[in-house]
């Protein structure tokens, strides 16, 4: 093994010295994986407490993921959608039946999807309810994460997301996550959509109050108003189900789905929607060159068959019980707070004894990788593959640098 000091420190500042600095990663040099491990340019393994942002629901490297893009690289991997390739037709009919919608639209990264679905709900207030032209707008939360592009942070009350990049899109009302009151207010007869993460994942893992998803979806039956849920990241078995709204027995009008859609192979997203919403589009009005690829496609449907098992989401349930019996034990005990739900958890650090970066860090020094949010919080979002006696370990070495 070549001494870290030679390989692991030099590549971070070959990174830093190429590249433009919109991320500030753990000291981690990364060169291989497989299930819930990284191994580093050392050969140091960690144990993968983000997966990616949920991008790897199914672990590193999952078998039948791998084999299917082995499969179609030796075929085909880009037509664009000028032309109808062979994987397309599965993977959207499979995706529109596992969310119980009529029409699929795939796109690649899930601020395309976003867009997409900003762009579906402005259309289908025009032409379907009826608003005057120019005049549609969106009702969004306090403290949403739904991606980059110029109109998805004209919207964002994070200033680090935000600050200098106007002129800001208009359309977009914000209000409270979790409050009712302050939505139903806030909609008026112009008002297209709802645009909510039934779960706000880069917020730290926040939870709404029971009743609160319902709530949405009634007021939104009530007043002609499509409910647009954002399950980029609590979707596809992370929660325990397959979406995150099934844990409120609630169906949105359109479903933003990525990250795991793409296996942790290939970035894909897409729309979920019914006919009379998605079937507003036309052709030339909304498309992508690589949205719905054949390499994309013969991915995706495989996830889609994982999850059409209910083993995930099972095993998402099961073991994220114990990920939450484990650290709901050390609230006193250097956490102040646990939030979450299946293998999804925001945690609150005391912040007199360190950061959410500090606690990252030294996670890291014990083999164990997770990402910091919003000072002392940090959130865990282990793949679905992990076992039992990777979540206590996971629990142990947090237990450990909380007790210093």
């Amino acid at each position: 093994m070549i001494d870290d000091m030679l390989r692991t420190p030099g590549a971070v500042r070959d990174a830093e010295r190429w590249t433009a600095h919109n991320y500030h990663p753990l000291p981690v040099v990364i060169s291989s994986a497989e299930g819930a491990w990284l191994t580093d340019v050392d050969g140091r393994r960690y144990l993968d407490f983000l997966a990616g942002y949920s991008a790897l629901n199914f672990g590193h490297r999952h078998p039948q993921l791998i084999a299917a893009a082995h499969a179609q690289l030796n075929r085909l991997t880009l037509t664009s959608r000028a032309f109808v390739h062979d994987q397309f037709a599965d993977f959207c009919r499979e995706l529109a039946e596992l969310c119980g919608k009529d029409l699929v639209l795939p796109m690649n990264t899930g601020a395309e999807a976003v867009e997409t679905g900003i762009k579906v709900a402005r259309k289908w207030g025009y032409q379907v309810k009826g608003v005057p032209a120019g005049q549609a707008n969106i009702v969004v939360a306090e403290g949403n994460f739904h991606g980059r592009t110029t109109t998805i942070v004209s919207f964002s009350t994070d200033e680090d997301a935000r600050a200098d990049f106007g002129p800001y899109t208009p359309g977009f009302t914000v209000v409270p996550y979790g409050d009712l009151d302050a939505l139903t207010a806030a909609i008026d007869e112009n008002t297209v959509a709802v645009l909510l993460e039934p779960i706000q994942g880069e917020q730290g893992v926040v939870v709404p109050p029971a009743g609160y998803l319902p709530g949405v979806r009634r007021v939104c039956t009530e007043r002609n108003v499509l409910f647009i849920a954002d399950e980029i990241q609590s979707g596809l078995g992370r929660t325990g189900a397959t979406f995150a709204c099934d844990d409120e027995g609630v169906t949105p009008d359109m479903y933003l789905l990525g990250k795991a859609l793409g296996g942790g192979i290939v970035p894909v997203s897409a729309v979920a929607a019914d006919a009379d919403v998605l079937g507003v589009l036309k052709p030339g009005q909304h498309g992508s060159t690589f949205g719905g690829n054949p390499l994309a496609c013969a991915v995706a449907v495989e996830v889609v068959r994982l999850l059409a098992t209910g083993e995930f989401q099972r095993r998402s349930a099961e073991l994220g019980a114990r990920l939450h019996a484990g650290l709901t034990a050390l609230i006193g005990k250097g956490l102040v707070a646990v939030r979450g739900r299946g293998l999804w958890a925001g945690l609150d650090i005391d912040p007199a004894l360190m950061t959410g970066r500090e606690a990252c860090e030294r996670l890291a020094e014990r083999g164990v990788l997770a990402k910091d949010t919003h000072g002392s919080t940090i959130r865990l979002a282990p793949p679905l593959v992990v076992t039992e006696e990777e979540i206590d370990h996971a629990v142990a070495q947090l237990a450990a640098v909380l007790a210093g």
